[in-house]
């Protein structure tokens, strides 16, 4: 776990802004923490935005593509995947981080990455940002999709 040398997260208004936070169903406890994180930002910047739930983090390149699509400006994907004894988790991680990744090529708006891919639950436990944890990868997923998006903005006038 990095921690140090993460970007200052909050002070910024995204008015006008219309987010969609799309969020796995798997590791209930770890997801709603990173929702939790997500929506604490979404609600400080002023950005509108809801929240949907999808199966697992295998399905979350799909409904990110359908929420820009249907005109979110932005989306935040979390979901949780945790190594198990098979290549399952090989193989649901690169099907999520490259999917999440054409799907903003594709479309020329941002997503915010928060899937959490991790050897064992207590990582996770660590990085979403519940009482005790030491990073919040809700909150930083929320803002990094923020801050592009006005980015993004700026560029295209």
């Amino acid at each position: 776990m990095a921690g140090s040398g993460a970007p200052e997260t909050g002070g910024i208004d995204a008015s006008g802004l219309n987010v969609v936070v799309i969020a796995g169903t798997w590791h209930e406890v770890i997801t709603n923490g990173l929702i939790a994180g997500a929506k604490r930002v979404l609600d400080a910047t002023g950005a509108t935005y809801r929240v949907v739930r999808v199966p697992g983090s295998f399905e979350l390149p799909v409904a990110a593509k359908a929420a820009l699509d249907a005109g979110a400006d932005a989306v935040v994907a979390l979901g949780v995947i945790i190594r198990g004894g098979t290549p399952h988790f090989e193989f649901v991680s690169s099907a999520a981080t490259d999917g999440l990744t054409r799907v903003a090529l594709d479309t020329g708006k941002p997503v915010g990455f928060g899937v959490l891919t991790l050897d064992d639950e207590q990582q996770g436990l660590d990085r979403a940002g519940l009482e005790g944890s030491k990073e919040d990868k809700g909150e930083e997923a929320a803002d990094a999709a923020i801050r592009t998006a006005l980015v993004l903005r700026e560029l295209r006038g």
